[in-house]
């Protein structure tokens, strides 16, 4: 089942290899990693999204990874009420003649056209994890150049 986990790290060298060493050691799939400074340098958010099998895995884990020196806080916000957004590229091949059908397709997902050339078009969006995965869908029959995804940054509401 997929996860996502929100920590609070001390912004410090290492950090982030502890912290991934703990995922590795439980054998952990990890989807996408998202990490930023925030609102104080002297932290670093990071979103988390895995792959477990059991919610007794992901409640070890979150045991495990709260007892590093440098985390501050850490917690799988999944079923919880949160904000979770992704940013999505994808490059599309688009030669002229099929250019306003793709416009028409992609729309609806309030999608920015960022480069256009004679070949291709690149695409940005931003969403959960949902709509990009619906947007990658309604775009694959024209033919993904190449796909970029930031993996999922998010924080609980309220």
């Amino acid at each position: 089942m997929r996860r996502m986990i929100t920590a609070k790290l001390h912004n410090v060298t290492g950090i982030m290899n502890r912290f991934t060493s703990v995922l590795n050691r439980r054998q952990v799939n990890i989807l996408s990693i998202s990490a930023g400074v925030t609102e104080q340098e002297d932290f670093t958010n990071t979103n988390f999204v895995v792959e477990v099998d059991t919610m007794d895995e992901i409640d070890q884990i979150i045991k495990q990874l709260d007892k590093l020196i440098d985390v501050v806080e850490v917690a799988d916000i999944t079923d919880l009420p949160h904000v979770e957004r992704e940013v999505v590229l994808i490059k599309l091949n688009a030669p002229a003649s099929q250019r306003a059908e793709i416009f028409t397709m992609i729309e609806p997902f309030r999608v920015n056209v960022i480069d256009v050339n004679r070949e291709n078009i690149t695409i940005q969006s931003t969403g959960d994890s949902g709509k990009v995965e619906a947007l990658i869908d309604v775009v694959r029959p024209y033919g993904i150049l190449q796909l970029a995804r930031t993996g999922g940054a998010g924080f609980l509401r309220g």
